[in-house]
């Protein structure tokens, strides 16, 4: 028979499935077993004003993201349990399992990968509608696998082996290997710097054939929206094995009520016939009108939740720069590039909620034939509510 110290005693299931429906958090000093429920709303619209090139784009809105996530600690044990319901079905996000050794951590399940400030930043703390075309192209995001990641005195890192199938996507076969790690000399309150880099290797297995999906670079250039501003940067759906080296640079500061982010970083595909090339990058800066400091978490290398000091509110002014480009050769040969600038306004409510709003001007290149494909405009917007 267990020992009663090894088990959870009935009672406790009640008294946590009480905490659970009677507040966000519950932790008793007697109970090994914690459970902490979590959930966000982005609710997401665009108006585009189309040039004469191209096809046109059309306004939208929609409910980008309902995630609900349980989070918490069983004995030794932490674990979070994260899907998003916005679409026809669900989808997982993180789905895992962690264990801390003093300020290092293992982690197994589904996770999001070490890969880029940008991506590593929870959705709802970033200060543009949407990520940086860098993340968005290149970060391998959630994916099963295993990591260790931790810290020590202004030094961070994390690396893991991973699949490249996830929960939902699991017709895409193949594996991988990536690690990021970076240090920041200053990391208090307003006075932030911070470096780091991140380097990644992926195989695919036969895209493109046998029911695996087709390995395609193919960013939204202008939003979510944007479908007809897709820009196809790399395609290789020949049914042979893709080997794909990634890496990343990045720096960021917090200056007081001043902050900015830059990153550069790039890929290499080969699949023994054909070969390709995606570079992007971007520098953004935002400033706090409201005399606030966008805090940082040096433990894991990122930004994070801002608390607005005042009962009306933060404000906050946004601009970023974002360019990519990508060649494929000698098949299928392409050489596309596009650039944007965008920016924004937010206004983040004392809990709980945030607007935000972007104007957004994109252009799309053939470099080949030497001409713009198409100039787009998007007027980009998001009601926000977590917690």
């Amino acid at each position: 028979m267990s020992s009663p110290s090894r088990r959870v005693p009935l009672m406790a299931v009640f008294h946590l499935a009480a905490c659970l429906l009677a507040s966000p958090s519950c932790v008793r000093a007697e109970d090994t077993v914690t459970i902490k429920p979590s959930g966000r709303l982005h609710y997401d619209f665009a108006r585009f004003d189309n040039d004469a090139r191209g096809s046109d784009e059309r306004d939208g809105d929609d409910l980008r993201a309902a995630w609900l996530a349980i989070s918490g600690r069983f004995h030794v044990i932490d674990y979070k349990l994260e899907a998003d319901f916005s679409g026809h079905r669900p989808v997982a996000r993180d789905a895992y399992i962690a264990r801390d050794f003093g300020s290092t951590t293992l982690t197994v399940g589904q996770f999001k990968q070490f890969y880029t400030l940008d991506d590593r930043g929870s959705s709802n703390h970033i200060q543009a509608v949407e990520r940086s075309w860098l993340a968005q192209t290149l970060a391998p995001s959630y994916r099963l696998g295993v990591g260790v990641n931790g810290h020590h005195d202004g030094l961070f890192w994390g690396g893991s082996v991973y699949s490249l199938e996830s929960i939902d996507v699991w017709q895409a076969k193949g594996r991988a290997a990536g690690a990021r790690a970076g240090y920041a000399p200053w990391r208090e309150a307003g006075r932030v710097l911070h470096f780091g880099a991140a380097l990644a290797h992926e195989r695919y297995d036969h895209p493109g054939a046998d029911g695996a999906p087709a390995l395609r670079v193919q960013p939204r250039v202008a939003g979510y929206f944007g479908d007809n501003s897709r820009l196809l940067l790399v395609d290789f759906r020949g049914g042979r094995d893709v080997s794909v080296d990634k890496y990343g640079l990045e720096a960021a500061g917090v200056h007081g009520s001043w902050s900015w982010q830059a990153e550069y970083g790039g890929a290499r595909y080969d699949d023994g016939r054909q070969r390709g090339r995606v570079e992007a990058g971007y520098l953004q800066g935002s400033w706090l009108l409201t005399g606030e400091s966008r805090p940082y978490d040096a433990r894991n290398g990122r930004f994070v939740q801002l608390k607005p000091q005042r009962r009306g509110g933060a404000w906050e002014l946004v601009a970023r720069y974002d360019r990519i480009e990508g060649r494929q050769w000698p098949l299928n040969r392409r050489d596309l590039s596009a650039d944007a600038w965008t920016v924004g306004v937010n206004w983040y409510a004392p809990k709980h909620f945030r607007v935000m709003l972007d104007w957004t001007d994109s252009r799309r290149r053939d470099e080949v034939s030497g001409r713009t494909l198409d100039r787009t405009g998007v007027l980009a917007g998001r009601v926000q509510f977590d917690f």
